[in-house]
C-alpha cells in the first residue's frame, strides 16, 4: 500500500474509504427553523479522496460543504473533521480547524484590489499574530513560500498583477494557491468552475486533482457538470432532497447513473 508525506494511506480509485478517515458524517439531520434540509447523512472521506459532490439545485450539497467546516452545526448526528468534532470547538479552536481546511468559491473570494500574491499570502493569517498590510509586511519565507504557490498553478509571472484584472481561470487558480499556502488538509469546492468556459473549467479541475495526489490533502467538489465529475473524481457522492441516494467509486459510475439523480428531481417537481 502507497502512503502519501503524512503516513495516511493513499485511496486508489475504487478502493474502500480506510477506517481512519479525515471527514465523517454519523447520521446528521441539519434543519434551518422549520425545514429539514439534509437527512441521515452518512460517509466518510478519506486523505488524497477527491469527492465530486454532485445533485439538482437546492440538494443540500452547500449546506452539506460548510457543515464540514463549521459554517453551520448538525441539528442531529455527529461530525467528525480531523479528529475534531466542529459542533464541539470553542471559537478558537474552530479558527484552528478552519486553518486546514481551504475552503475555494464559484466567485472565487479574491480581494480584487490586491496583487495575486498578497492574495495567496493572506492563506498564511492564521500562523501569524498580527494583522498584516502589504507584501512586504509578511516574512520574507511566507513571500517566498507564495512565489513557489504562485508557480504551482501556473501563475508566478502573475504574482505582482492585481486580481481582478486576471481571468475568471487565473483567479481560480490563485484561489487554489492561496489553499496551498494554507497547508489545508481537506479542501471543499463550491462549484468552483460554474462561472468559468469550458477550458478554464476542465484546466482548474485538472490542477486541483494534480495537486491533490501531489500533496495529499482531501478534495470535496460540488460540482453540476457531470462529465466533470466522472473525468476527475474519485468517487461520486450524489445528493437528491438532502438525502445520499448514491456514493460509489466514479469507476463503476456512469453519466446515466449522475443523470437519473437529475432527471428524478425533474419528475418529482412536476
Amino acid at each position: 500500500m502507497t502512503t502519501h508525506e503524512d503516513g495516511a494511506p493513499r485511496v486508489e480509485r475504487g478502493a474502500p474509504a480506510p477506517a481512519a478517515a479525515r471527514i465523517r458524517f454519523e447520521h446528521v439531520d441539519k434543519s434551518f427553523h422549520d425545514k429539514q434540509v439534509l437527512h441521515d447523512i452518512s460517509f466518510t472521506a478519506s486523505a488524497g479522496e477527491f469527492i465530486a459532490l454532485v445533485g439538482p439545485s437546492g440538494a443540500g450539497k452547500s449546506t452539506l460543504l460548510r457543515l464540514i467546516n463549521g459554517m453551520h452545526k448538525p441539528t442531529s448526528g455527529s461530525i467528525t473533521v480531523l479528529d475534531t468534532s466542529p459542533a464541539d470547538c470553542s471559537r478558537r479552536e474552530l479558527q484552528r480547524l478552519r486553518a486546514r481546511v481551504g475552503f475555494i468559491f464559484q466567485q472565487f473570494g479574491l480581494v480584487g484590489r490586491v496583487t495575486a500574491l498578497e492574495n495567496v499570502l493572506m492563506g498564511a493569517l492564521s500562523r501569524l499574530r498580527a494583522p498584516r498590510y502589504g507584501i512586504i509586511s509578511y516574512p520574507r519565507a511566507l513571500r517566498e513560500r507564495a512565489v513557489e504557490m504562485l508557480d504551482r498553478v501556473g501563475l508566478a509571472d502573475q504574482r505582482f498583477q492585481r486580481c481582478d484584472t486576471l481571468s475568471g481561470g487565473q483567479q481560480q487558480r490563485v484561489a487554489i494557491a492561496r489553499t496551498l499556502m494554507q497547508n489545508a488538509a481537506i479542501v471543499l469546492a463550491d462549484e468552483p468552475v460554474a462561472s468559468l468556459d469550458p477550458t478554464a473549467s476542465v484546466d482548474v479541475l485538472e490542477m486541483l486533482r494534480r495537486l491533490s495526489q501531489e500533496d495529499g490533502f482531501t478534495v470535496v467538489c460540488s460540482l453540476h457538470q457531470v462529465d466533470l465529475a466522472l473525468s476527475h473524481s474519485d468517487r461520486i457522492v450524489a445528493v437528491r432532497e438532502g438525502r445520499i441516494i448514491l456514493d460509489q467509486p466514479t469507476a463503476e459510475t456512469t453519466g446515466n447513473d449522475i443523470h437519473s439523480v437529475y432527471r428524478r428531481a425533474s419528475e418529482s417537481a412536476e
